[in-house]
């Protein structure tokens, strides 16, 4: 598992900032020379009409020119090393947490229930490094200049920084307008984005459906109406960053002129000089640049805020702490101790004072009606689901001791629904192994009884099976998924609904595969509809209503086998099963 901090996010966040005050240093030790090397223009215009023109002389000229060449040339550079760095900044702050999203992203539905397409800390993540790799930050980092440059102003004459300081008001007063007014069109635009991301997602996946049912048109509709509603939050806040960026440009340049005319006044009753008047025109443009800046910015930086926000939630919610003891494997016993289960995020009890104890070498066969908790303790069991009541325990040890990926080594699971990775037959077997050995993929894959058909294949254990394992059919991922289930002898087999896809020779390779679990002194459980996947099984278990009605061996539950070929008949307190 990758490792969460053990410390809320805030501080997590605190101390990865802390590693970055260096960079930050820089920054803006680089943004103050730049502000102050940004002067040179202003003060430029100031000598050439105050002293070259009224003297005439050339040689003053040259001479500021070759110094202000000189000083745009250092600026120049100033600000291309600033943008590195906060290119580097923003690469080095996903390096330090595109791992943890990563992690956070997949043990997030171990916790809470998500309406979108799941990938939104992604996007989040993303959005944050583009915010402080691009000119946003920038401004945040020239905006405590403000104030040096309005004193500026007020050191040339009283008006003229005065009219700065009105017009630098006028603007924070626009900026304060943009955060009010664009704060909840873009959380419903961020919102309405990943409903309709997920909606789109959850089409693509069951385009069969729709299209051989014939209701694509309908899904098609639906589709629409959810990006009206988007495009609807996204142009809002389009609008409003848009019409508060137009009123702040438009400010600053009524602004500008502004000063002219009051420098003006000034120069008529010769109280400043002709270069004041110009010089103060481009200290004023200067000082309020950045509140311009960071108007039309706004809706990347509440954008990456958001995200930060959303990223800290992720984090919060999917956290975990790794064990500092590391457990030997699992080799005697599994048991399950008065256990209550809710659906990640849920309130109600799915099963209830769920209570039994199997032994090393036992095939534990669950059946049930449909929604009996049949599934849910499977993924209880596994580890995936969190118990509200109750403890599992591997070797007396619960499952909560277990780093997740020690764990995992030690537990083969397959799921009712199976999904295969985009890569290689072999990558999906040894669950991408850093290091893929054959000998351990063939004996899973001869374990499963798959190995005959993986070899007929062109390119054998190096066929890439597409996303989803999209290259195979159903029985095939299932035998796949299976194999990858029994890669290196785990001590715990969880199977559910494992012959869902599977036809008579697969289901006979399933028994083989359970016999062999047994054989070596593993636990099998396998939860079944259908009769044919218990054949292995030497103890079963009832499950209706969210609790056990019946546990023992196979022959005292179930009775003798049918004398029937092709009908079976499990009987169920309260209701009865067919398979």
């Amino acid at each position: 598992m990758l490792a969460l901090p053990k410390d809320p996010p805030q501080s997590f966040v605190a101390l990865m900032l802390s590693t970055l005050r260096k960079a930050f240093l820089g920054i803006a030790l680089a943004s103050a020379a730049i502000n102050v090397l940004a002067l040179t223009g202003s003060f430029f215009m100031l000598q050439v009409y105050d002293r070259v023109i009224p003297s005439r002389s050339l040689p003053t000229l040259s001479g500021l020119v070759i110094i202000v060449v000189t000083l745009f040339l250092f600026q120049g550079v100033l600000e291309l090393l600033r943008s590195m760095l906060l290119v580097r900044v923003g690469m080095s702050l996903d390096e330090r947490l595109n791992k943890r999203v990563f992690g956070s992203l997949l043990f997030l539905p171990t916790r809470k229930q998500t309406s979108d397409d799941g990938l939104q800390s992604v996007r989040d993540l993303e959005q944050i490094r583009s915010f402080l790799s691009g000119n946003g930050s920038t401004a945040l980092f020239d905006l405590p200049w403000v104030p040096f440059y309005l004193i500026l102003c007020f050191l040339f004459h009283f008006w003229i920084g005065f009219t700065a300081l009105c017009g630098a008001l006028l603007l924070v007063s626009l900026t304060v307008l943009a955060e009010m007014l664009s704060r909840r069109p873009a959380l419903e635009a961020a919102r309405s984005s990943a409903l309709r991301l997920g909606f789109a997602q959850a089409a693509r996946r069951n385009w069969e459906a729709a299209i051989a049912m014939g209701f694509a048109g309908r899904l098609t509709a639906k589709w629409a109406a959810m990006n009206d509603e988007y495009l609807g939050h996204q142009a809002a806040a389009s609008a409003v960053a848009g019409a508060l960026t137009i009123a702040a440009r438009i400010a600053r340049m009524m602004l500008q002129s502004g000063v002219l005319a009051v420098g003006a006044v000034l120069v008529i009753r010769q109280e400043a000089t002709g270069g004041i008047i110009i010089a103060s025109s481009i200290l004023v443009s200067r000082a309020l640049a950045p509140v311009e800046l960071a108007i039309g910015q706004w809706k990347g930086f509440i954008a990456a805020r958001q995200g930060w926000t959303r990223l800290a939630a992720l984090l919060e919610a999917a956290q975990a702490e790794r064990p500092t003891f590391a457990l030997p494997p699992p080799s005697r016993e599994l048991s399950v101790e008065n256990i209550s289960v809710a659906s990640p995020g849920g309130r109600e009890l799915i099963l209830r004072n769920v209570s039994f104890k199997i032994s090393a070498g036992t095939v534990l066969g669950v059946i049930g009606p449909s929604a009996s908790g049949k599934s849910s303790l499977a993924r209880a069991i596994a580890g995936l689901w969190p118990i509200a009541i109750g403890t599992v325990r591997l070797d007396r040890a619960a499952l909560s001791q277990w780093d997740t990926d020690e764990l995992g080594a030690h537990v083969g699971y397959l799921p009712q629904d199976v999904d295969l990775f985009d890569g290689s037959i072999a990558e999906n077997i040894s669950r991408f192994a850093a290091e893929m050995r054959p000998e351990p993929i063939i004996a899973a894959a001869k374990a499963a009884g798959v190995y005959d058909m993986i070899v007929k294949l062109p390119e054998g254990f190096d066929t890439k099976i597409g996303e989803g394992g999209s290259r195979l059919s159903a029985g095939q991922r299932q035998r796949i998924a299976l194999a990858r289930a029994l890669y290196a002898n785990p001590f715990l087999v969880v199977l559910d609904e494992p012959n869902s896809n599977l036809d008579a020779e697969g289901e006979a390779a399933l028994t083989v595969a359970l016999e062999g679990v047994r054989e070596r002194g593993g636990i099998a459980i396998v939860v079944a509809h259908r009769p044919s996947a218990l054949a292995a099984a030497d103890t079963v278990m009832i499950v209706a209503g969210g609790q056990i009605q019946a546990f023992g061996p196979k022959k005292e539950i179930l009775g003798p086998p049918p004398k029937q070929v092709g009908t079976a008949h499990f009987a169920v307190a309260g209701g009865e099963t067919r398979g």
